[in-house]
């Protein structure tokens, strides 16, 4: 029988390069913008934005970083389990199990209905180690998951929840829907008075209650909010601003498996979508859908393969795309392809990427970063 050797290093069809240097930087540019008084709460949600956790928290322990966002128990875990000894704060609310589960991570959690308090209170009583808890309102905000003190019912819940988790409600929070600056201005107001509202028909010592609403387009709206923490995640990844300063902090690559020539007539990829108008060299790409390529992600979509643009033909596969090199005679099966990013002197911007995927980074950056092997350059 022949000796097969027992292969040591996995090769993978496509990767994601994460930057930790950068979201280190970032982070710097992020804090320097806090207006005086202010504190940073670092958004470690979705794996850091498909980031890695384990990567991010020592980051933000160097730095002096004291609290962290996340919204679920695992996240929650992985913090804990790289270092992280500071706040952890729920951004979302939270169902019974995972309250429950929460525990052991010593979470702030967020209460939003009196079910929720009478949960947390009936924790507390039976001797559970509970955390400081977050009242979080809508003040004409997200209409997700905050109590909405413009009902006569919500004022009424509000009422019944102080009475019963007040001691333990360490902050007041919501989450404004728009930057634009008269929105963000509007919503900004309307959160003041409904803090106002609940501290006038409270116990509630100003000074023991953090209150906030700031974000990433918040912190760089150019309008003053008034919020005593911002919860930021956008920005650290370089998703933000770069005119200020801010690098993306993960890039997208693949390679080229096959090359073929086809001619005038030749459809690619499902539905016959593309139509060759002549002769052209097609490139297979090993990515696809199943790497977060949305499947209509073509058409006006490009590219970089030797730090030159190429366009997208054809429907995506779930694990192939196809590119026409025609005008790059030199590529080879092997060659590096950047779906976003920099080659050379070639660069996949922010901008075109947003375009062609018709979403935000924050979307396919959490999206990649979670479907594809992760390398970080140091």
């Amino acid at each position: 029988m022949p000796n097969n050797p027992i292969a040591t290093d996995v090769v993978h069809a496509s990767w994601c390069e994460v930057f930790p240097a950068r979201i280190a930087e970032n982070l710097q540019l992020t804090l320097g913008l806090l207006p005086e008084g202010a504190q940073l709460l670092a958004v470690l949600k979705a794996d850091a934005y498909g980031h890695g956790i384990g990567r991010v928290v020592p980051i933000i322990r160097e730095l002096g970083v004291k609290y962290v966002g996340i919204t679920s128990n695992t996240e929650a875990r992985a913090v804990r389990n790289a270092g992280f000894t500071g706040t952890i704060m729920r951004i979302r609310t939270a169902t019974h199990s995972e309250m429950v589960g929460a525990l052991p991570d010593q979470i702030q959690e967020q209460v939003s209905t009196l079910y929720a308090a009478q949960i947390l209170n009936k924790l507390a009583r039976e001797g559970a180690n509970m955390q400081g808890l977050h009242l979080s309102i809508n003040a004409c905000g997200m209409s997700r998951d905050g109590l909405e003190l413009a009902t006569k019912e919500g004022r009424k819940a509000c009422l019944e929840i102080l009475d019963l988790i007040g001691p333990r409600i360490v902050g007041i929070c919501s989450h404004f829907p728009s930057n634009t600056p008269h929105d963000l201005a509007s919503s900004n107001q309307q959160f003041q008075r409904d803090v106002a509202w609940i501290f006038a028909h409270s116990a509630l010592n100003r000074a023991d209650v953090k209150v906030h609403a700031g974000s990433s387009l918040s912190l760089v709206s150019g309008q003053s909010v008034t919020t005593e923490l911002f919860r930021c995640g956008a920005i650290l990844y370089g998703i933000l601003r770069q005119d200020l300063g801010f690098k993306p902090t993960m890039e997208l690559k693949s390679r080229v498996t096959n090359l073929a020539t086809y001619p005038k007539g030749s459809t690619i990829g499902y539905d016959r979508e593309t139509v060759l108008q002549g002769e052209r060299r097609v490139a297979n790409i090993s990515i696809g859908y199943a790497n977060g390529i949305r499947r209509d992600f073509f058409d006006q979509s490009v590219l970089l393969i030797r730090e030159q643009i190429v366009p997208i033909l054809g429907k995506i596969s779930m694990n192939s795309i196809s590119a026409d090199v025609t005008d790059v005679p030199d590529v080879i099966i092997g060659d590096e392809v950047v779906v976003f990013g920099l080659q050379g002197t070639a660069r996949i911007d922010t901008k075109s990427m947003e375009r062609q995927a018709d979403t935000i980074m924050a979307d396919v950056f959490a999206d990649w970063g979670l479907r594809n092997h992760r390398v970080y350059v140091e």
